[in-house]
């Protein structure tokens, strides 16, 4: 059995690289292929009955039905440990990547598709000569880009990143495009990427419920405590850090929308400030501190959520940034909506090959 291999790469973090690989591996197990999954390089890391592991592979085990063992599908744990003995030398890239060469042969055998989840970058893994177009080059996998776009100069990078996986590139997919940018970047900077031969296989417009998480959700993931119960149902897509004076708060806070202001529960001025600006959807308190009352009934009014968390500012920040960018991937749920961008949006034959003609009419049985 020929196994084709597709290496699923990003050029950031929380580019919804998870949620595209897992979403093309249910839609090729639709078509009837088997599929298989590895992560080289974990790097979402938790701690997982004693040992620290990547959320992603235990996520693609549920989803996509597989058996593999997690030494397996994430060979190497990409932990601030192993990279601190990797500069001291203390690790063998030659030895690494056979490690990871092995353990997809076995998770291959008899799959139609295997899907190779990039870790973080594209450039992640560089002290051990392992990034990913090494990985690609050891696995003969094309590559699949997902990058972002905000504004022309995003272009940059993308060239650069094309350029590193040379032939392999088999596309880029623009994921989580906001309105603003959509139409520059579908009449301008597409046409452009392609004049220079690098092709692009489709663009995903940004979705409100794969861009963030509730604030329900939110403060239900931070274990905080309800101050003001608000509107729980708004997103929550990032999050700004109350340090300044009320009056450059404000200015700061009316820039953004659907954020969620994390600040000292002492800090009543910048309380007030987020009140008054209507993109932040929650206020999360930190240190332990109550704001006066006549905050709080202010809030009320407001209808705008205030939490007490507990850690200081910088910690809780890190908590709730990685409940966001995590939060994306996490169900069923999220996995068959970008299932159905993916199918909509992009060029998935490119990717996964033509539908059998037995699919095709079994698609049409369906609609009659």
């Amino acid at each position: 059995m020929h196994t084709n291999t597709l290496l699923v790469t990003s050029m950031e973090e929380s580019t919804g690289k998870t949620a595209v690989t897992l979403a093309l591996g249910r839609l090729a197990q639709e078509r009837g292929l088997s599929v298989g999954y590895m992560k080289p390089k974990g790097t979402r890391l938790q701690s997982n009955v004693g040992k620290t592991l990547d959320e992603d592979p235990m996520l693609a085990r549920e989803l996509l039905d597989l058996d593999s063992e997690m030494h397996q599908m994430e060979p190497i744990v990409y932990s601030p440990t192993f990279i601190d003995g990797a500069i001291r030398g203390q690790e063998d890239p030659e030895e690494l990547g056979g490690i990871v060469e092995e353990h997809f042969g076995t998770l291959a055998a008899d799959t139609d598709l295997m899907l190779v989840e990039g870790g973080g970058s594209w450039a992640t893994g560089g002290i051990v000569e392992l990034t990913d177009p090494d990985i690609a080059a050891r696995l003969d996998a094309s590559v699949l880009l997902v990058a972002g776009y905000e504004q022309p100069n995003s272009v940059d990078d993308v060239l650069v990143a094309a350029d590193a996986f040379g032939d392999r590139l088999a596309g880029v997919l623009f994921n989580g495009v906001a309105d603003a940018a959509f139409d520059e970047l579908e009449q301008e900077v597409v046409p452009f990427l392609e004049r220079r031969d690098v092709p692009v296989i489709g663009v995903v417009s940004r979705e409100r419920d794969l861009a963030g998480v509730t604030v329900d959700a939110l403060a239900a993931e931070l274990g905080a405590e309800d101050l003001v119960a608000g509107d729980r149902d708004g997103y929550v897509e990032r999050f700004l850090v109350g340090a300044m004076g009320g009056d450059a708060a404000l200015r700061y806070f009316r820039r953004t929308k659907n954020a969620a202001v994390i600040t000292g529960g002492d800090r009543s001025e910048i309380v007030t400030a987020a009140l008054e600006a209507p993109g932040v959807v929650a206020i999360i308190l930190t240190g332990g501190h109550r704001p006066t009352p006549a905050v709080l009934g202010n809030a009320e009014e407001k209808g705008v959520p205030v939490f007490l968390a507990t850690g200081d500012t910088l910690s809780v920040v890190d908590r709730a940034e990685e409940v966001v960018n995590t939060g994306r991937a996490r169900d069923a749920e999220t996995i068959d909506r970008m299932r159905d961008l993916l199918n909509d949006h992009v060029d998935v034959d490119a990717l996964l090959g033509s539908p059998s003609i037995e699919e095709t009419e079994a698609d049409g049985d369906s609609d009659v």
